[in-house]
């Protein structure tokens, strides 16, 4: 089988995949930063927010963390699998991450439908516009990493390119990782 030359030249000695997914998240980094960044200053320009923070449901967002924490694990799991040639058991990680993405994803739509019909929506105020665009965005990028992460199962699971099964793991945990920043700074900093 011939590949193609952008993913067998390694002049940084690092695997151009590899590398692809890090520019990827150093990108995405500088997004969440930026929203972060202007929701920190935000906040404490803003003590007001504290009462709005209460009505964010601390509970599910908790639960959420665990789920996504949980799938973390699941995505090294699929990984080791990888490593020792194993697609099939990777495949079946990797699914599992999956169902973690879309358990956390219901569990965020509840979240959200009840916040909305209690009168808490995008336009309400400024910390709610932060609150759905940051979880939003976040959302945005479980699902990309859910379909993404369904292709290089389905490849892993014929045995072939185990490599991405390495490369779709470190984004999950970029993902789970702007998770642990928002979680603390929407649910529980009242």
């Amino acid at each position: 089988m011939i590949r193609p030359i952008a993913t067998t030249r390694e002049a940084t000695g690092i695997p151009t995949g590899r590398l692809a997914v890090w520019w990827v998240i150093a990108s995405e980094i500088v997004i969440f930063g930026g929203l972060l960044g202007s929701y920190l200053m935000h906040r404490l320009g803003h003590p007001e927010w504290a009462y709005q923070s209460v009505h964010t449901n601390t509970a599910a967002g908790a639960f959420n963390t665990f789920v996504l924490l949980t799938s973390s694990l699941f995505a090294v799991l699929a990984h080791d699998a990888a490593e020792h040639k194993d697609g099939k058991k990777a495949a079946k990680y990797l699914m599992i991450t999956c169902l973690g993405g879309l358990t956390f994803l219901c569990v965020k739509g509840a979240e959200w439908t009840h916040e909305i019909r209690e009168g808490f929506t995008l336009t309400s105020n400024t910390f709610w516009s932060f609150y759905y665009t940051a979880a939003g965005l976040h959302g945005i990028h479980v699902i990309a990493g859910m379909i993404i992460m369904l292709f290089v199962a389905a490849d892993a699971a014929k045995g072939k390119e185990l490599q991405r099964v390495e490369n779709i793991g470190i984004y999950w945990h970029f993902v789970d990782l702007v998770w642990i920043f928002l979680f603390p700074l929407l649910y529980i900093a009242k």
